[in-house]
């Protein structure tokens, strides 16, 4: 087969553009950037407050389990200073209230009658505010929920609220630091 010098610089000129192409659209990348990167918080904040937060239920030693979460948060995720208490040192606070929790049953097992998992949901309410008592992030009604399986034999019966909790604590954590950074 004969192939006139016309059409084999044509070939050639469009399998140029091909690569040309292929190359721009590789570099470009596709624009996504790494999550809890960026952070939207004023440039001048070194350090963060963290005091325990205030328990407004009966759940016993809820607030420090939260507390701890989202202090760990911030230290794993963020450069910032962490205090662990309320100071005039710091350049933010973060406020947090634990309004309500409750743990109800969710299923039950249709032969004894039992609750076969449960539910835990905790409401609070957070505020970032700056020495000037400036709110720069705030959510009234954060809610969380966990479900717990109940163990059915009850010689091999152990709690499973607590560990319920801690999860419910560390997904509270993850949520609550993504959104100050990101300021949502």
């Amino acid at each position: 087969m004969f192939v006139s010098d016309s059409n084999l610089m044509n070939r050639r000129l469009s399998l140029a553009l091909a690569a040309i192409a292929i190359i721009v659209l590789a570099s470009s990348g596709c624009g996504y950037s790494t999550a809890g990167k960026a952070t939207r918080l004023p440039a001048n904040i070194q350090t963060i407050a963290i005091p325990a937060f205030i328990n407004q239920t009966q759940t016993y030693a809820i607030e420090q389990k939260m507390t701890s979460a989202v202090i760990r948060e911030f230290i794993s995720r963020t450069k910032y200073h962490v205090i662990n208490e309320a100071s005039p040192e710091a350049d933010v606070t973060l406020k947090s209230t634990i309004v309500s929790t409750l743990i109800a049953p969710l299923t039950y097992d249709s032969q004894t009658g039992r609750a076969s998992s449960g539910l835990v949901t905790v409401n609070l309410k957070v505020q970032l505010v700056d020495k000037q008592g400036k709110v720069l992030f705030e959510n009234t009604n954060y809610v969380f929920r966990e479900q717990y399986q109940v163990s059915r034999e009850i010689s091999s019966f152990f709690e499973e609220e607590s560990p319920a909790i801690d999860r419910l604590s560390r997904d509270l954590a993850r949520t609550l630091v993504a959104d100050v950074l990101e300021n949502f």
